[in-house]
């Protein structure tokens, strides 16, 4: 088990190899993921604060760039396992954009 901090909305535990954006969709983070977890939208981004999310696949990668990238510690969560202790804040939300979350991501 790992645990899960996010900034202004507290912290949970969750299994290892979790999907970091279920993980915040489920523990009540309105995350957005408007393309369902493909790598694709970038809506889903987070800041990572404090952990490893893991290294950064060509996929997100490219998918970052193509939104003008970001800077190294900002990471999709729809493509981040988590496998240890993190603490990030939520960069989009629905909430906050007024949009839809989207499809709900696969597993």
């Amino acid at each position: 088990m790992a645990t899960v901090k996010v900034e202004g909305k507290g912290e949970f535990q969750v299994e290892n190899g979790t999907k970091l954006v279920l993980a915040l969709e489920d523990n009540g983070v309105d995350i957005l993921h408007r393309c369902g977890g493909n790598a694709k939208c970038t809506t889903c981004r987070v800041e990572v604060l404090e952990g490893d999310a893991g290294p950064v696949s060509e996929k997100e990668k490219a998918a970052l760039e193509l939104k003008g990238g970001a800077p190294d510690n900002v990471r999709l969560s729809c493509q981040v396992h988590v496998e240890g202790d993190l603490t990030v804040r939520a960069l989009r939300t629905a909430s906050e954009s007024g949009l839809e979350p989207g499809p709900r991501p696969e597993e």
